[in-house]
């Protein structure tokens, strides 16, 4: 015997070949024996929704979830696995599914050489009775041997073949008597191998499609002037000259002032294109003819172009985009547009590319702005750079444009830095004149020291202007916290309670709550949140001052350090979860994106802060189907549908002593009200399927810490 089935776990058979996951973690493991076949070939047919199999490999410790292989699933998949190193691997486990009642068809079998393998898909494709994807998986047996660094440039090397397998040929009708798109370069004193590495990712991309413009600043390097004057005359390169140093601005303008194609973009004479570049952004364009602007993802690379570490980005958010160039490379332009605004500005050296991102993307439409993940440009971290070398003047400059863009009036707002010192935060609370009323809603019963620590902390460590506090009780009957209600009522803030006994519903509450707020602003805050910083509240209010948004959320930590709340992925676990959950406090997640401001699909209702208008347009929350749990995900989502931004800031921060009022969780009882719970969410909202426009496509779903995702496609640009 040479492949057993060791164990089933989380499914019901249902008929032949037919299963049922009777929980959220449906498994089947096999034991390899002393005579081992080179692959395994496993049929998976969805009966119901997609499925979102995983394949784990035992290499001695157990099964580990890091080692895990996540694929996506639509329909009939036949997975080939091949196991590189069988002597390194002990199991194997596939898990069709990660939510029950989930159906499907399941077999696994095992073959000894390509015959074997050629004959069990075959037999696997009559199963499937019409289209099924087949999807080849290899297994590596000594996972502990490889670097994150091989890691990535295995996967980028993955990323690029499916591009080469689904990047579309150039429509011609896109290249009538101009290429598709200009690159335009400033080239200084650029080492003779940069130049080269960066043409040659230009001559990969489809003959005609593009033009690559070389704009010398007046480089004064005798390789790079022997360089430039090798190139010839070609008609898809051209090179233009300044007699002297000018700077990035002004190089770059004069190939924009020549420039032929209809789009624009920008590459380092460091860095390189990738394979299938061009296919894929006209591939965009041509889907989306309204579109204004298109950026991608990147792939930072070692000074040879070998890939270390992907940038994998969200949807357009302008909150993100005032803290950090997320965008960065490559960005595309229509050329008409970037005329009409001057190109590139002078005095914002290394922030000159921040500083039209900022001035080129006001004003436009969300539809008119796509990112599209693929990662189209290599990023080379030499350390050569002058945003590297003079990093603090970079830093002055992009903050002199976040100042410019966010004016009011004659008013520019104090730019200060972010928790990372080179990143950024527009400091609305600074200029803000007056402050808009805020009704604390706090739902509680009994619990005296927190209730009591919750209200000392709003009416002594809070620097609020305005605001009120109003607890709704579901049927306290400890008698000191009576007495410390009627205490509270005498005090300098205005303080209502509204008892009324009931089961707990905390979408009951925090409506009834509701009802009794006369502020503009509602804030949702748990009995259990502990006040660290005295201005918390003040950030969350200045917030308001993006537009369209709707819902404000905070940064929550653990009484530990670590993170408890820095947003909601919708999506995460199949359902919603708190993306970075249980990391240190001091994690800056991808892009440093946890240590500024952002746009998220959702926040948790521990501290929630909405506007009047928000709640009146979306109605309240939503007592029949969530009382308990996901109340406040469901809510969110409705707010985004309606067109309302959802702001995460880190600048506001508070402990969580998460579920200290509520009880145990565990009980048959509330198992039940969860799992209801959870279905309502899946149901209304289809969050096994929800692409969250603030999580990559590229990133697992299954862990709050995503990691590299392979997919067997490329996602389309959103």
């Amino acid at each position: 015997m040479s492949l057993v089935l060791q164990s089933t776990s989380g499914v019901r058979k249902t008929g032949r070949g037919q299963y049922q996951a009777v929980t959220d973690d449906p498994r089947f493991a096999y034991r390899f024996w002393v005579r081992r076949p080179r692959y395994m070939v496993v049929f998976l047919e969805a009966l119901d929704d997609s499925l979102d199999p995983k394949i784990y490999a035992d290499r001695g410790n157990g099964f580990d979830e890091a080692g895990s292989i996540s694929l996506t699933h639509s329909g009939t998949c036949i997975y080939s696995i091949s196991v590189s190193e069988p002597r390194g691997v002990a199991r194997i486990r596939i898990d069709p599914c990660s939510t029950s009642e989930e159906r499907f068809r399941y077999w696994a079998k095992c073959a000894w050489n390509e015959a074997n393998l050629a004959i069990l898909l075959h037999q696997a494709k009559q199963d499937a009775q019409g289209a099924a994807s087949i999807v080849d998986v290899v297994i590596d047996g000594t996972p502990e041997r490889r670097t994150r660094r091989k890691n990535v440039a295995q996967h980028f090397d993955v990323v690029v073949r499916l591009a080469q397998r689904t990047a579309p040929p150039i429509d011609p009708s896109m290249m009538q008597d101009a290429p598709f798109i200009s690159f335009v370069v400033s080239v200084y004193n650029a080492p003779e191998t940069y130049l080269d590495d960066l043409l040659s990712s230009f001559r990969a991309q489809p003959v005609g499609s593009a033009e690559l413009i070389l704009c010398d600043d007046g480089s004064t390097s005798a390789q790079t002037l022997s360089w430039l004057a090798r190139q010839g005359v070609a008609r898809d390169v051209r090179i233009l000259r300044n007699e002297k140093n000018c700077g990035i601005a002004v190089a770059t303008n004069l190939g924009i002032e020549v420039a032929r194609g209809g789009w624009i973009s920008f590459i380092d004479h460091d860095d390189a294109l990738t394979p299938y570049a061009v296919q894929l952004i006209a591939q965009t364009a041509r889907e989306h003819p309204n579109c204004q602007f298109i950026y991608t993802d990147e792939v930072v690379t070692d000074k040879n172009l070998k890939p270390v570490v992907y940038h994998f980005k969200p949807a357009y958010d302008e909150v993100l985009l005032s803290g950090v160039n997320y965008i960065n490379h490559l960005s595309c332009y229509r050329r008409e547009r970037l005329l009409a605004l001057g190109g590139l500005r002078t005095g914002y050296d290394g922030s000159q590319d921040y500083d039209l991102l900022l001035r080129y993307l006001r004003g436009l439409k969300a539809d008119e702005i796509k990112h599209l993940p693929y990662p189209a440009y290599r990023w080379r971290r030499s350390g050569a750079s002058f945003s590297a070398q003079f990093m603090e003047q970079a830093t002055q400059n992009a903050r002199k444009a976040l100042a410019a863009r966010y004016r009011y009036g004659e008013a520019e707002p104090l730019v200060g830095e972010a928790i990372a010192k080179t990143l950024h935060r527009v400091r609305f609370d600074k200029s803000k004149v007056t402050w808009p009323r805020v009704s604390i809603v706090i739902p509680s019963r009994d619990s005296l020291p927190l209730i009591s620590r919750v209200v000392a902390n709003l009416t002594t460590r809070t620097d609020y202007p305005d605001f009120e506090i109003i607890v709704v009780d579901n049927g306290t009957t400890d008698p000191r916290v009576l007495d410390f209600y009627a205490t509270a009522k005498e005090g300098p803030i205005p303080f209502l309670c509204d008892i009324k006994p009931a089961p707990f519903n905390f979408s009951r509450q925090i409506n009834r709550g509701i009802g009794l707020a006369v502020g503009e602003l509602i804030l949702l805050l748990n009995n259990d949140i502990e006040v660290i910083d005295s201005d918390w509240l003040q950030e969350m209010v200045s917030c308001f001052s993006y537009p369209d948004t709707g819902i404000v959320g905070a940064r929550l930590l653990y009484p530990n350090q670590r993170l408890q709340h820095a947003g909601v992925i919708v999506g995460l676990g199949g359902l919603a979860g708190h993306w970075f959950d249980g990391q240190h406090g001091s994690s800056p997640g991808p892009m440093a994106r946890l240590h500024v401001r952002q746009s998220l699909t959702a926040v948790t209702g521990a501290c929630m802060l909405i506007s009047r208008t928000c709640l009146e347009t979306v109605g309240g929350f939503d007592e029949k189907e969530f009382p308990i749990a996901y109340n406040d995900i469901d809510f969110c989502l409705r707010a985004v549908s309606k067109g309302f931004r959802v702001v995460w800031t880190p600048f506001a921060t508070l402990t969580h002593h998460e579920s200290a009022s509520r009880g145990s969780d565990e009980t048959r009882a509330n198992r039940a009200r969860f799992e209801r719970d959870k279905e309502s969410l899946r149901r209304r909202h289809n969050t096994g399927r929800y692409e969250d426009r603030a999580f990559s496509p590229w990133y697992t779903r299954d862990r709050s810490k995503p990691a590299a995702l392979r997919l067997d496609q490329l996602p389309k640009a959103r």
